[in-house]
């Protein structure tokens, strides 16, 4: 009999790298501001070369996330699309619950969400979405716990998702 403790597996949903995500927000932001993306607007977006961004495409094109059209404009893939709005779930769940609840500072949680939103499995974010709609019910309200956003205005983490615009929090009212 082995001592020898079982090594725990990091896993994710879809093991996008921190650098994959920022392309993959930049498409959509893009898309969402001009109607359209290309390499050279992803480039000055995130201040790079249009050679590092086309590199970087091409590993998005294979993992079918970014497509490319014949006029050389580019979109996100059904699957990019839905990975992009988790991103942002989760960026914006995780930046409420550090500025609001632990009562980071704002730009430090900001900062800490960016890092962290791409390695949040999607069970995880459901139930963490859950965790804040509750924070904001009449029973939790009596806690020391608050957030500035209304959670409890989603019935499921799906509705939630479904609104996530830009690469920016959601706005709260």
């Amino acid at each position: 009999m082995s001592d020898k403790k079982p090594t725990i597996q990091h896993t994710h949903d879809n093991d996008l790298t921190h650098s994959m995500v920022h392309y993959l927000l930049a498409i959509h932001k893009l898309k969402e501001a001009k109607g359209y993306a290309r390499v050279t607007d992803i480039a000055h977006e995130m201040g790079l070369t249009k050679g590092s961004v086309s590199t970087a495409l091409t590993n998005l094109k294979k993992r079918e996330l970014v497509l490319e059209d014949e006029s050389k404009f580019l979109s996100l893939s059904p699957s990019g699309h839905e990975a992009v709005h988790g991103i942002l779930s989760s960026r914006t769940l995780l930046y409420y619950f550090l500025k609001d609840i632990i009562g980071v500072d704002e730009e430090v949680a900001h900062k800490d969400s960016c890092l962290m939103e791409h390695l949040m499995s999607s069970e995880t974010r459901e139930k963490f979405f859950n965790f804040m709609k509750n924070l904001t019910t009449e029973d939790f309200k009596k806690t020391p716990y608050s957030t500035s956003f209304d959670f409890s205005q989603f019935e499921h983490q799906h509705d939630f998702e479904e609104i996530q615009k830009g690469d920016t929090y959601l706005k709260t009212e």
